[in-house]
């Protein structure tokens, strides 16, 4: 696993001192669908965080939307839909969003290429529930903000945003991709115009060794 993820933080390290620091997601799972690499992030299976997270509270979703960010092989798109959400996954990596659709041919979920950062007009608080795992922390820090905002602006009138990230002090070290957020920079999400539910800061044990993380549930009041 450290190998892989090393290879990727070479890609994002090498895009970036490009002017392109979106662009190594699509190099990457380009290479991993021709077998040159592995994406160190993809396990074939649901976050069991989300799992957890929806099995706790008992989140059913016949008759609402949910737009998965950064969904990479689709696995949490298909865990909503399971869950009755009518469910768009978004990337901004062509090649992952192909093999999404060649991994769940009867899905019923919606597979789209989209730049977070430029995403469609139709989407602007358009979503029920709205699933971020992951990906802002795949991005360099400068772009932090920016991402959050983007991704506040997804949730409707009434929705929920699942944010499950790392989790870091503000004084500690952000050290390499992936970047932990601090909880300073979650809490963006209620400068967005979103509200807290419930913020759980916790070890992850089905990681070895153990990862802190953030997982923050929050919702749009007005």
């Amino acid at each position: 696993m450290s190998e892989n993820r090393n290879y990727a933080r070479m890609l994002a390290a090498k895009y970036t001192q490009d002017g392109k620091p979106m662009e190594w997601f699509e190099e990457l799972y380009r290479q991993a669908m021709e077998g040159e690499a592995i994406v160190p992030w993809a396990d074939l299976r649901a976050n069991p965080n989300l799992v957890e997270w929806l099995e706790n509270y008992q989140v059913e979703g016949k008759g609402k939307t949910a737009l998965k960010v950064g969904c990479g092989l689709g696995d949490d798109v298909e865990e909503l839909c399971q869950r009755g959400f009518k469910t768009i996954g978004f990337d901004i990596s062509a090649s992952a969003i192909q093999w999404c659709q060649n991994r769940f041919p009867e899905s019923l979920a919606e597979y789209v290429v989209a730049d977070l950062f430029h995403p469609s007009p139709q989407w602007y608080q358009g979503f029920d529930f709205v699933l971020e795992t992951y990906t802002i922390q795949a991005l360099p820090p400068s772009r932090h903000r920016s991402a959050i905002a983007q991704i506040a602006n997804f949730v409707a009138p009434q929705g929920k945003l699942l944010l499950i990230c790392r989790g870091r002090e503000e004084q500690e070290d952000p050290g390499q991709l992936p970047y932990p957020l601090t909880q300073a920079e979650v809490m963006g999400f209620v400068e967005c115009g979103l509200s807290l539910e419930r913020f759980e800061d916790y070890l992850d044990e089905s990681e070895s060794p153990p990862v802190r993380r953030f997982r923050v549930t929050f919702t749009r009041n007005n």
